[in-house]
């Protein structure tokens, strides 16, 4: 059974474009983050050093633990040694996370208020490969790189711009 859209002016197809892009890039990173978890079998924080501070739940597993752990080796060649690529890849969902949400809000504030249809584009756009560049550099580069010098740079344009389009939609459409 199809279903079918029912058109009105209330519609955002832009921001939802996007709200849908960088929910597939959330969730690949999220992906990214728990295969080099398995590779590395580092469950809880970054580290072997991390893991050392607690309680190896791997000693005396649970029968849920010990299927899981059987699966995934099977899997997932696993490292032999920390090479702090998950560190990077946590930070990498970590600053997706803590700036996506926001721009995404101003993406959707800004079509809702029928702002001009290319700054809706150019927002997420910029958002979108500004983050895909970040998290690309901060994963493959330990220490600074271009994408994600180009990431955080483009991230921050777009939160000036953002913000700046918000507050004079705002306060226009309040006068």
């Amino acid at each position: 059974m199809f279903f079918i859209l029912k058109i009105n002016e209330n519609i955002i197809p832009i921001s939802t474009l996007f709200i849908g892009i960088n929910g597939f890039i959330a969730f690949a990173l999220s992906y990214i983050v728990a295969l080099e978890r398995t590779k590395i079998r580092v469950w809880h924080g970054e580290s072997k050093k991390d893991v050392n501070l607690q309680v190896d739940y791997l000693e005396q597993p649970n029968a849920w633990a010990a299927f899981f752990e059987k699966i995934t080796q099977k899997l997932v060649v696993t490292k032999t040694e920390d090479d702090g690529v998950l560190q990077r890849k946590v930070r990498a969902y970590g600053n997706f996370s803590e700036y996506v949400p926001l721009g995404l809000l101003f993406i959707l504030a800004l079509e809702l208020m029928n702002s001009p249809t290319w700054l809706v584009w150019f927002l997420g756009t910029a958002l979108t490969l500004a983050r895909i560049s970040h998290a690309w550099g901060l994963i493959t580069t330990y220490g600074p790189s271009l994408a994600r010098a180009f990431g955080f740079f483009i991230t921050w344009l777009v939160y000036l711009i953002g913000a700046s389009a918000c507050v004079y939609y705002g306060v226009v459409f309040m006068l």
